[in-house]
């Protein structure tokens, strides 16, 4: 059986030479190409639940239209999961960095309850609006309450996250639809 190496020592070292580096540096190029593309198993999809585009009527959304809005849906007197998803509202506004600009926030009150002075401080920047009839509009698995809507720049809600959402993975998705949109 013939070698598939050259009979001449210098063209083998070379040859072996060349293999060798090529071991080594095969995982890293391949590693790279696959963060790159984003090719890891799980990164394809998206957390929140796409939901079919429709226009939201609700007068604060049109208000906010050219923006990409987060909104919650709750009672004035504010639980503590209530706060805790106007935290990750504003943490995921601010994730965004130089699109911080891009994303507005929305509480729409479901009840006539005001919010406390100190909560309305913690959550500065936030747009407070009566819900009105703007509910029914929410689509949600048990109640619009549990969870945290997006409605995108043309004023058309898109997107839920579930109750007790994970912020890492609603700023991936937030961060990845402002990549891919050229408006709002």
């Amino acid at each position: 059986m013939k070698s598939i190496l050259p009979e001449e020592p210098r063209k083998r070292g070379r040859l072996k030479l060349v293999l060798l580096a090529l071991v080594f540096t095969l995982p890293v190029v391949a590693s790279f190409l696959v963060w790159w593309l984003d090719l890891a198993p799980g990164a394809a999809g998206n957390y929140g639940t796409l939901l079919k585009p429709r226009p939201v009527a609700a007068a604060p959304v049109a208000a906010l239209k050219g923006r990409w809005v987060l909104v919650q849906l709750d009672e004035g007197a504010c639980a503590q999961a209530c706060e805790k998803k106007l935290y990750l509202m504003r943490q995921v506004r601010r994730a965004q960095g130089r699109d911080m600009q891009r994303v507005e926030r929305l509480w729409l009150v479901t009840d006539g309850a005001a919010p406390g002075a100190v909560l309305r401080a913690a959550i500065e920047g936030t747009v407070i609006a009566p819900a009105g009839a703007a509910p029914a509009e929410f689509p949600a698995e048990r109640s619009p309450r549990d969870h945290v809507y997006l409605i995108d720049p043309l004023g058309n809600l898109m997107m839920r996250f579930p109750a007790d959402p994970d912020p890492m993975r609603v700023i991936k998705d937030l961060k990845q639809l402002l990549r891919a949109s050229q408006f709002g």
